[in-house]
């Protein structure tokens, strides 16, 4: 049997135990969405104990899982927060451009080498 308690998203099950007469309660969190998370704390109590200390164990469980769920405290004080970091100046913009088309100028230029040079042997290969 699980009980789930959404308002204060935790959950708890009592299921059979590997022995005859044992009970296995087990607790964990319910996370955003509805969502189980896997359990944190389980003990195993025989049912020949009764119901009060069942009940103790229910309560031990979720206390723990209470105080495992809470953010630890720091005994450190708090830092400063850092000044806001000025923006950086935008490097290479302008170079990364110029080289660009510095490239572009080169090929350019090769083509038109190699083209005239194609051209200057088949017409030379023509007689002309």
């Amino acid at each position: 049997m699980v009980i789930r308690g959404e308002h204060v998203q935790r959950w708890i099950s009592l299921g059979v135990a590997g022995t005859r007469g044992d009970v296995r309660i087990r607790a964990g969190l319910i996370l955003d969405g509805g969502t189980t998370a896997p359990a944190r704390t389980e003990t195993v109590v025989p049912l020949a104990a009764g119901t009060a200390e069942m009940a103790a164990a229910c309560r031990r469980l979720l206390a723990d899982l209470t105080s495992a769920a809470e953010p630890p405290t720091s005994t450190r004080p708090a830092r400063e927060p850092r000044p806001p970091k000025a923006p950086k100046a935008r490097r290479g913009r302008g170079r990364g451009r110029g080289r660009r088309v510095v490239a572009w100028i080169l090929g350019v230029a090769a083509i038109s080498a190699i083209t005239l040079y194609a051209l200057a042997a088949y017409s030379a290969s023509l007689g002309g």
